[in-house]
């Protein structure tokens, strides 16, 4: 009797030493963080360096570009892109100029042609003589000063791209930008000098689109029109016509215009006079 009880009393002892070891390994194998998988591919994931930009599924070059404030050729040819509508899921891709490449102007300026600027010289000539220098009331000085002075804080001076009413306010979460209202065929405007680096309408959503880079930090988008009279690398000037209101893509005819800081939406109307 008492060598049985000691027999079952040697196998409870092992029994409780295997339990602990199991017990002792599985937190020790939890314990250690699991890499970060993409499931989609089973593969690793590598950190994403500084100025790059790893595509996503749904992804388009044309949707990058705009979301950090970039031409989408200017990206393909920093990448070697030979196609434009040929990425792929996971690729990391540079989404800023690369330090070998000339820098850009900080700012696009559109020269006017030498008859009409030699024309605007010599139109005030004519109406101020020398005995009576033209002088502005001190009221209206200081309040264009004052504008002048925001439009400096801001960053960037705009004129509006339609004379509609504003009918969508911006919100960050919802709205890019800014709707204007108005009829089918009103002219839409650049809002300042810049270069057009999109027009088409393969961006969903905004039906025919402009897009216009002002210098390395601005560009500002126009989007919904019924025509557009401008295309890719074209210099446009402010106030130019670069197109007309329309409701591609929309519910109703309107503009929806857009500002980009370094590719983030910003409130249009921080701009705007």
């Amino acid at each position: 009797m008492v060598s049985e009880l000691m027999t079952l009393f040697r196998i409870l002892i092992i029994a409780l030493t295997s339990l602990t070891v199991l017990f002792q390994s599985g937190c020790a194998t939890r314990s250690t963080p699991a890499p970060v998988v993409d499931r989609s591919s089973g593969k690793s994931l590598e950190p994403v360096p500084v100025g790059h930009y790893r595509i996503k599924r749904g992804d388009t070059l044309l949707r990058i570009a705009l979301d950090h404030g970039q031409s989408h050729r200017d990206i393909a040819e920093w990448n070697n892109i030979s196609d434009i509508n040929l990425i792929e899921v996971d690729q990391v891709i540079r989404v800023v100029p690369p330090k070998t490449s000339k820098p850009v102007a900080s700012r696009i300026e559109v020269k006017q042609d030498k008859p009409a600027a030699s024309k605007d010289l010599v139109k005030p000539e004519t109406k101020v003589t020398k005995s009576e220098p033209k002088s502005e009331p001190k009221s209206e000085a200081k309040a264009e000063s004052k504008v002048e002075a925001l439009s400096n804080d801001a960053g960037i001076r705009l004129s509006w791209p339609s004379k509609g009413e504003v009918v969508d306010r911006f919100d960050e979460g919802k709205n890019k930008g800014i709707g204007i209202g108005g009829k089918a065929g009103d002219p839409i405007q650049a809002a300042a000098d810049g270069k057009v680096v999109y027009a088409g309408n393969s961006l969903r959503g905004y039906g025919n689109l402009v897009i216009v880079k002002h210098d390395n930090t601005y560009l500002t988008a126009y989007a919904h029109n019924r025509t557009l009279l401008v295309k890719e690398g074209d210099l446009v000037k402010k106030a130019q016509k670069i197109a007309e209101m329309g409701n591609t893509d929309s519910d109703r005819v309107k503009l929806h215009f857009e500002v980009r800081k370094n590719g983030k939406p910003v409130d249009p109307m921080s701009f705007l006079p």
